[in-house]
């Protein structure tokens, strides 16, 4: 298998930050970094493992908005706000090392450091500019067009070429898909079988194939972002 698309690099320098760590952490698979209504004084840097960003809606259904892995920091919302409370949930989904920086360090140091300010700033910036795109297909495609996208957006996460098409190298069950589109386990199930029923997908060895991917992009009127938007990281 070769690599279909390549994961962009942060325009944070990530050894710098990382010279401002407080300690690493070990985490376990199944665990949470943190959870939604709880302080935030504490910045995550992932060296290793992945891990799910997502929000338990009103009716308590689990909308996931990120999976990250390596190189990607989580928490990054709670700068320069007052007495800051989590308001997404990190579950690790496979084991790791993080490395955690105070957020009260890492703000003295951006008030001290320019570049780093202009670096952090321009991260923002694109990390905003790919949740408003995610919010975009959600409200404007519907449910189906909300899969669509998220395919397309995980063939730039986790793509890889094989003779079928591109492969989601990336072992997700039904309802955990849905998750990331709002949908349910039973309206994910039927897209899915209307997709493969149209040779659009298949499955190899239990993860998806988009084997037309132009299609998916067709039907939702895919304006060909750079992928470094177009992503579920």
């Amino acid at each position: 298998m070769t690599q279909a698309n390549i994961k962009p690099t942060h325009s944070i320098e990530i050894k710098e930050l990382l010279h401002f760590a407080d300690r690493h952490m070990q985490t376990k698979k199944g665990s949470y970094i943190f959870q939604e209504g709880t302080d935030a004084d504490e910045l995550y840097i992932i060296l290793s493992g992945k891990i799910q960003i997502s929000k338990i809606t009103a009716d308590g259904r689990e909308l996931t908005f990120r999976i990250c892995g390596k190189n990607d920091i989580i928490g990054e919302l709670t700068l320069f706000t007052s007495s800051p409370k989590y308001l997404l949930n990190a579950l690790v989904l496979e084991a790791g090392e993080i490395a955690i920086i105070k957020k009260d360090v890492l703000e003295r140091e951006i008030f001290k450091n320019s570049s780093l300010a202009f670096e952090f700033m321009k991260w923002m910036s694109d990390h905003f500019r790919k949740t408003q795109t995610k919010f975009r297909d959600l409200v404007l495609n519907g449910k189906k067009g909300a899969l669509y996208s998220t395919l397309i957006r995980m063939t730039n996460s986790y793509g890889f070429k094989v003779d079928e098409g591109i492969l989601i190298d990336l072992p997700l069950t039904n309802q955990e898909l849905g998750n990331f589109c709002g949908t349910s386990r039973e309206s994910t199930n039927r897209i899915l079988s209307e997709l493969k029923k149209d040779d659009i997908i298949t499955s190899l060895n239990g993860k998806i194939v988009v084997k037309n991917l132009q299609y998916l992009k067709n039907e939702i009127g895919c304006e060909n972002c750079p992928a470094v938007y177009c992503s579920i990281e």
